[in-house]
């Protein structure tokens, strides 16, 4: 049954607030799954399912598939086109408040690490994102598709304009590519904009690591608060004392007049770890 026809059966409305744009294409739903790298010893864990188009090409690959989705009225579609697989299991809650690593725990009986496979609505992509990598959970890779703008934040250059807070801390905790554009025409309802395949896959060992990551988000929070602003004047927002600030630019040997723009994640964390140590000395 087409995806239409399905939505039209269940009398299914679409939700605004849900930002929910379904994939109609199945050749892009097998090139989801491949830029995951999904295989058959996977534990993966969806982010809304949406009418299952993914998910069905998810779980005809992975050792199991947990599906969390927030819209109550999608379920019984959900729950009708994945009937002939034993090996998955639907919740229906708010992704931004469950702990990932308990869910998988729970649902299958061990322990074990994932991976995150979703299409995000705009609205969720960053705080969803961020809180994933943020609280350490077990997750092996984020394969996600967003807005193409936002594409070109998570993955660039320090001293591009597309650089942002969002893009250094990203940096901190994993390597961010971009798998593959895709065009507004293959989504019903059809998007405003083009999206993309992005990838992030979190370091094992991060290659610079900060003393204080709470600091560090306060740091690079500051450094692009007022992006017009020199480093020592936008940090003046993070409240550390003047003294301190001086003495950590010159230890990192970063110019105090440049722009939180230019600053790459290295810089920011030698920046953090100096402030770190001269507040526990002061």
């Amino acid at each position: 049954m087409r995806l239409k026809e399905t939505l039209q059966k269940h009398h299914f409305v679409f939700k605004k607030k849900y930002g929910q744009n379904f994939i109609t294409d199945p050749h892009l739903l097998d090139k989801i799954a491949t830029a995951a790298d999904v295989t058959d010893e996977d534990i993966v864990v969806e982010i809304g399912p949406g009418a299952a188009t993914l998910t069905r090409v998810l779980a005809q690959r992975a050792k199991a598939v947990i599906a969390i989705e927030i819209d109550p009225t999608l379920l019984p579609i959900i729950t009708e086109a994945m009937a002939s697989f034993d090996h998955f299991y639907l919740l229906n809650d708010d992704a931004l408040q469950i702990n990932l690593d308990k869910l998988v725990a729970e649902t299958l009986g061990y322990e074990s690490s994932y991976k995150v496979v979703a299409n995000l609505p705009y609205y969720i992509t960053t705080p969803l994102v961020m809180r994933f990598l943020e609280e350490g959970f077990h997750i092996e890779r984020i394969t996600v598709m967003v807005q193409k703008e936002v594409a070109q934040r998570f993955q660039a250059k320090a001293g591009s304009k597309d650089y942002g807070a969002i893009t250094a801390m990203l940096n901190y905790y994993g390597e961010v590519k971009t798998a593959f554009m895709v065009p507004k025409t293959l989504f019903i309802p059809q998007p405003k904009v083009d999206s993309a395949v992005i990838d992030i896959v979190p370091f094992e060992q991060k290659p610079c690591l900060a003393d204080d990551e709470k600091l560090l988000r306060t740091l690079i929070k500051a450094a692009f608060s007022q992006r017009r602003k020199t480093l020592s004047n936008a940090i003046k927002t993070a409240n550390i004392a003047p003294e301190i600030m001086h003495s950590s630019f010159n230890q990192c040997g970063i110019d105090p007049k440049r722009r939180g723009e230019t600053l790459t994640i290295a810089e920011f964390v030698c920046l953090s770890n100096c402030v770190a140590q001269l507040l526990n000395h002061h």
